[in-house]
């Protein structure tokens, strides 16, 4: 039987701080999503998983000057952006429980998964839906479960 060593992660950055408790919590996580996030806290989420500015833009479907823009204005993101944000959030924090690292997972993410019918993770953060099916092959990679 294969093992996989759980790490704990750091803390969250001061500036994710507020949102400790929120993605832990499905409904939190909804009601801070309706309020919308500040552009700010994607670019920290972008941060803990390695993506670069493009990246960010392309998973959350805009463009990266409008990410520039609405974080040099302190705008929130739609609803839509916010609640993928948070669980990018989530999935960045379980991603580097599971992997030891943020840079460890951030290759895992750019490979073919077997459990993803080969897509490569990174690939399916686009919507909600392929985040919580990465979420799901991570946490099945956490508990040994390669199937």
């Amino acid at each position: 039987m294969v093992t996989t060593a759980v790490h704990s992660p750091a803390p969250f950055p001061p500036a994710l701080a507020g949102f400790e408790r929120t993605v832990t919590d499905s409904f939190a996580l909804v009601m801070e999503a309706r309020s919308g996030v500040l552009a700010k806290a994607a670019f920290d989420v972008a941060g803990l998983l390695l993506l670069s500015a493009d990246e960010l833009a392309e998973l959350l479907h805009t463009t990266t000057k409008t990410l520039r823009t609405y974080r040099t204005a302190r705008k929130r993101l739609s609803p839509a952006a916010s609640e993928q944000v948070l669980k990018l959030l989530a999935l960045a924090r379980q991603g580097e429980e599971v992997f030891g690292s943020p840079a460890a997972f951030r290759r895992w993410l750019e490979k073919p998964a077997y459990g993803l019918d080969n897509q490569p993770p990174l690939a399916l953060l686009e919507t909600s839906g392929g985040i919580d099916l990465v979420a799901d092959e991570v946490a099945r990679i956490a508990y040994g479960d390669f199937a």
